[in-house]
């Protein structure tokens, strides 16, 4: 009888699991939450153990489901706590780990050796440097600095924001042999900088992982470094996508963005899959590139490879790339066909409708914008003054500008300013955009006095200019575009002793005008098409036309 009881526990014991391996969503869940409640849900630990789990760490997107159930366990243990702050420090709200910890300390539950790793990596991500220095401090007076999880925890806070010199002395003889300590000082160092102490590290370390060899590529890559970061990545052993995006990204910062699409199709051939981070930075090199044709052969093959799912991150892409392109029809059609929608999609699209001179439709989805659930950023509000700026309205322009402080609380910054100035000084409101920048609560830059002087010249108003002029030299005085522009609102107005008084002072100065050149870059678009084509095979077909 006895030993039937405990087959039978065993059983379902058994049963059980493989019902939680069955779980891949949060429906699942609730349908497990609901039989939980009807036995009585804080009854069964080990059950509610693997439900907060399988929320907070096994289902994407399910933490904040996680957070609503962690608040209905009368008392959980330090596994479970564990578990929600693991599972908040890789969330997008890492600040809900620390959170939890306070809680979990106020609540006098003591925290083990997964815990603290779990919180310092939170505040990593945070770049919280003096919490996790108190949570350094936590650590010492439970006597748990010496465990090597939590020292290479230690080694990788502090060598990402803490103190560098803590994470070298923490790098003793013995964390000298682990593997992971010395990945997480190799990145300290590259990630600051400092590619001579990094590299010097990497070339010790007996055995190199290869989160060790993507972060000196990476810190190569970032430093424009590309002929030593094709050189290590030539010699890593096993490549994954983090090499690849490390190098493409890396051609795409230098603006060599014919080698990052070179890149692109090395890695197609071979076999290695892109993800969200390869996508958008081949995206940052159509943008750049400026070419329709590649631009939309690119979203054909995105298309074909997210099956149509596009995320935020490269639906905002794509609206960047097509409206650097001067397709402002298509990047519209990308963000009407976009599900979901952040501050960044709507800035992109109000933005390049207005730096495209679609004032009007700018300002009318910046209305639609107020009516949904999106707040506008800083950000949205320089598209929307450049849009009023360019259509001439400036009763709208003054309306908007108020609307920064008074309904969105932001603080306006010198680029609002400066659209106000471009706004006034289109409109020939000259003494009032003067009057405008004296009254400005930053100090004016120089882009600020030179909207002026351009609008003085539009408007041929001498000594307005001259005094816009004045301050500009004060700031700098090898400036040939500022002499230029003053020359040319004298010679507006006939005044041509005072256009040959400027040019004296230019050449005693020695000032001298850049001399004016068009730059024009052509390229293969055959390859170009070879290297986007979302099947490789079809390269013969393209050698060949």
């Amino acid at each position: 009888m006895i030993r039937r009881r405990t087959i039978d526990r065993s059983t379902n014991r058994h049963q059980r699991s493989s019902l939680w391996r069955t779980c891949t969503n949060i429906h699942s869940l609730k349908q497990i939450q609901a039989a939980l409640v009807v036995h009585g849900f804080n009854s069964n630990k080990s059950a509610l153990r693997e439900l907060v789990f399988c929320a907070a760490m096994s289902i994407p997107g399910a933490i904040n489901y996680a957070h609503q159930l962690f608040a209905q366990i009368a008392e959980p243990d330090t596994f479970i706590w564990n578990t929600m702050i693991r599972g908040s420090a890789q969330s997008l709200n890492p600040l809900d780990a620390v959170v939890l910890f306070a809680q979990m300390e106020n609540q006098n539950v003591n925290p083990d050796c997964f815990t603290f790793p779990f919180v310092l990596k939170a505040c990593t991500k945070l770049s919280w440097r003096n919490m996790g220095f108190g949570i350094h401090g936590k650590v010492v007076k439970h006597g748990l600095e010496m465990n090597s999880f939590v020292r290479n925890t230690l080694i990788y806070f502090h060598g990402n924001c803490g103190d560098l010199r803590v994470a070298s002395e923490l790098f003793d003889a013995s964390a000298k042999k682990d593997v992971v300590a010395c990945s997480a000082l190799t990145a300290g160092y590259a990630r600051r900088g400092e590619l001579t102490a990094a590299r010097r590290l990497f070339d010790q370390m007996p055995v190199k992982d290869l989160v060790s060899w993507n972060v000196m590529i990476t810190g190569y890559a970032k430093r424009g470094e590309m002929v030593n970061a094709r050189k290590l990545f030539d010699e890593v052993p096993r490549r994954d996508v983090v090499s690849w995006n490390a190098m493409i990204a890396g051609y795409v910062l230098c603006g060599s963005h014919r080698q990052a699409l070179e890149m692109f199709e090395e890695m197609r051939s071979m076999s290695e899959e892109p993800d969200e981070v390869t996508l958008l930075s081949l995206l940052s090199a159509c943008a750049d590139l400026g070419d329709m044709e590649v631009g939309k052969r690119f979203h054909h093959s995105l298309l074909e490879m997210t099956s149509g799912n596009l995320t935020i991150l490269l639906g905002n892409a794509l609206i960047d790339m097509y409206a650097k392109c001067g397709s402002i029809g298509s990047a519209m059609e990308v963000f009407r066909g976009m599900k979901e929608k952040d501050v960044s999609t709507w800035n992109s699209m109000i933005g390049g409708l207005a730096f495209h001179g679609h004032a009007k439709e700018s300002i009318s989805l910046f209305t639609e914008m107020q009516s949904s659930k999106v707040r506008p950023n800083e950000i949205t509000f320089v598209g929307v003054l450049v849009a009023c700026s360019h259509a001439g309205r400036v009763e709208e322009g003054r309306q908007y500008f108020n609307l920064l402080r008074k309904v969105y609380d932001i603080e306006p910054n010198i680029k609002h300013y400066g659209c106000m100035v471009d706004l006034l000084g289109r409109a020939g409101l000259l003494m009032e955009a003067f009057k405008f920048v004296e009254s400005m609560e930053v100090e004016p830059n120089a882009i600020i006095w030179r909207t002026l002087l351009g609008a003085c010249r539009i408007h041929g108003n001498v000594e307005l200019g001259k005094r816009a002029n004045q301050r500009l030299l004060e700031m700098r005085r090898d400036e040939s575009g500022d002499y230029v522009l003053l020359s040319n609102i004298y010679a507006s107005q006939s005044e041509w002793d005072r256009v040959e008084k400027v040019r004296k002072l230019m050449d005693d100065t020695g000032v001298r005008k850049e001399p004016g050149f068009s730059l024009v870059e052509g390229y293969d678009k055959v390859l170009m098409q070879y290297l986007l084509d979302p099947k490789p095979n079809l390269k013969s077909r393209y050698l060949q036309s």
